[in-house]
């Protein structure tokens, strides 16, 4: 298939790592910042590849893996009342709270659908006007314009029985966050071909300027990422503070206007807890208050509910470039897929989720 199979063809990634190869000098430490760069950097071993002085690190790209625990509990306690149908993307009714998942909430009797699209939701919606529908709106800014287009339809259309549960998040403030951290260990950033797709890299520049890190907008494919960090490598090398994009039959630098006017309709920018990380201010996205009537968290009365994580869980530290999966001593052990202590594991963009799939129990 035209622009994937060409990014698939071994000999020109052979060809890029041996290019690598020859222009690394010294050690780096590398962040993909994207979980579903992490799954494609580990299914087809490009760390294994890489020379022995480049290390990749797992950043918080996984919007399932972020997702607050208080914010799912959140979301059990609506889809658990009998007057809701609660709808979300498939990857979230595993997703660990406190006591259980949406799936458990599906076995004992709730109405749980999986859906493809919010607007799936809001057709659920309008054919079942006796019921509360409620979509568990989450994602990076990937996401948020189909999301906030749904708002927009319910509220045109006039349907009074459609709301949001939001948890949206944003890239910019965590890589401040991750940046600005005495602990952190990362030299350059791997940025999200998606992400950047909708939103530009226009906000990255100033990122890479105050903590004079490079940063190469990258792609899914194994071509994509190999370039993506030998063009990441070659500025580092050189002592350059660049943001560059090998990803440009993608994305440009102002991104797509017409989805971001339409996420700025519908959201205003608020502090977010990450899972497992805390608290980032200016890190998210919440309906504006105009929009008060479509917020679930609101219609619900939920929004007082808090949690704690599981100790054993140390899904921030690898969430932030701290650890690997395999420094977990739950890792494979009181944590697997089939009984998942944090999102990580569950999630098809996880970091634990990856290493545990693909047998990446030791460290290579």
């Amino acid at each position: 298939m035209k622009y994937i199979s060409e990014y698939r063809d071994a000999e020109l990634v052979k060809g890029v790592l041996n290019e690598l190869h020859k222009t690394v000098t010294r050690p780096w430490v590398l962040m993909e910042i994207c979980g579903g760069q992490t799954h494609a950097i580990v299914r087809h071993g490009i760390d294994q590849l890489l020379p022995k002085q480049i290390e990749l690190v797992h950043g918080p790209g996984c919007p399932v893996c972020v997702t607050p625990l208080e914010l799912i509990d959140k979301a059990l306690a609506i889809a658990s009342r009998p007057e809701v149908i609660f709808t979300s993307y498939g990857d979230m009714l595993r997703v660990p709270g406190s006591q259980q998942d949406l799936f458990s909430i599906r076995a004992a009797g709730g109405d749980v659908r999986v859906v493809y699209s919010p607007l799936d939701a809001l057709k659920i919606a309008q054919d079942n006007p006796d019921k509360e529908v409620v979509f568990f709106a989450i994602g990076f800014e990937t996401t948020a314009p189909a999301n906030a287009m749904s708002v927009l339809q319910a509220k045109a259309l006039g349907v009074e029985n459609y709301s949001v549960l939001v948890s949206h998040v944003r890239v910019p403030p965590a890589m401040h966050a991750i940046l600005g951290s005495p602990l952190n260990r990362v030299q350059g950033f791997l940025a999200a071909g998606h992400v950047c797709a909708v939103m530009g890299y226009w906000e990255y520049p100033p990122i890479a300027e105050k903590y004079k890190i490079p940063m190469a907008v990258t792609g899914f494919e194994p071509l994509d990422i190999v370039e993506g960090i030998l063009a990441a490598v070659k500025l580092l090398e050189a002592g350059r503070v660049e943001v560059t994009n090998p990803y440009s039959r993608a994305v440009t630098l102002e991104g797509n206007l017409p989805a971001q006017k339409v996420i700025q309709q519908i959201f205003l920018e608020c502090d977010r807890k990450w899972r497992g990380i805390g608290a980032i201010p200016m890190s998210g996205w919440c309906l504006r208050p105009e929009y008060a009537a479509l917020n679930a968290e609101l219609k619900f009365d939920v929004e007082q509910i808090r949690s704690e994580e599981s100790p054993l869980c140390i899904a921030g530290e690898i969430l932030q470039g701290l650890k690997k999966p395999h420094d977990c001593p739950a890792f494979g052990k009181e944590c697997t897929p089939e009984r998942p202590l944090g999102a990580t594991m569950v999630s098809d963009e996880g970091a634990c989720a990856a290493y545990y799939k693909y047998g990446r129990q030791l460290e290579f």
